[in-house]
């Protein structure tokens, strides 16, 4: 197995590099369980991040990071796009999204509640990684749908190509790998 080190603000770790298909390798990076990692990616992106009503993530990886970051900033709520409607949600939005570590698309569903409160709001959209730019393109229609303000979209991590896009804050580019480990160029 090939590693790849990453340092988010005081925090090191070692990514595994793990494949999606035979050419094209990514480095995993993981905070689940991980409360170090977390804490320090909600405190590195908070100094970024701008001024806000709501954070939205979608379900799942995003949840301890923008968890820690409505404690770290006061908040007392944040919202959350589930991968499918649960029964206590008082109605639902939903839009399709394909991921680049998911085999087959899926859908985000926001609870019409959280949409009601978004409503008018400033929303500042959280992922761990941001790659192909589905998860978040599907986040942002999330938001329009309930007629939220997006202030701003970020990242802990931008991977392969979303690292030249400037519409989006990030705390440290991941490149793409090689079967071998290797930089993909």
């Amino acid at each position: 197995m090939h590693y790849y080190p990453m340092t988010i603000g005081k925090v090191e770790r070692q990514l595994p590099i793990c494949p999606v298909t035979d050419d094209l390798y990514i480095g995993a990076f993981v905070v689940f369980g991980d409360y170090e990692l977390t804490v320090e990616c909600a405190k590195e992106l908070l100094k970024i991040a701008p001024e806000h009503d709501y954070i939205i993530t979608a379900e799942a990886k995003g949840i301890p990071i923008i968890h820690e970051m409505a404690r770290q900033n006061g908040e007392k709520r944040y919202m959350l796009a589930r991968k499918a409607p649960k029964l206590y949600m008082t109605g639902v939005f939903e839009v399709n999204v394909r991921s680049i570590t998911t085999a087959k698309e899926q859908k985000l569903y926001l609870d019409k509640a959280d949409a009601e409160l978004m409503k008018g709001k400033r929303i500042l959209i959280v992922d761990d990684v941001i790659s192909t730019g589905e998860s978040l393109a599907a986040l942002e229609e999330l938001v329009k749908q309930a007629g939220g303000n997006i202030v701003g979209k970020m990242a802990v991590l931008a991977e392969g190509d979303a690292q030249s896009r400037d519409d989006i804050l990030y705390l440290k580019p991941l490149p793409l790998f090689n079967a071998d480990g290797s930089i993909k160029q």
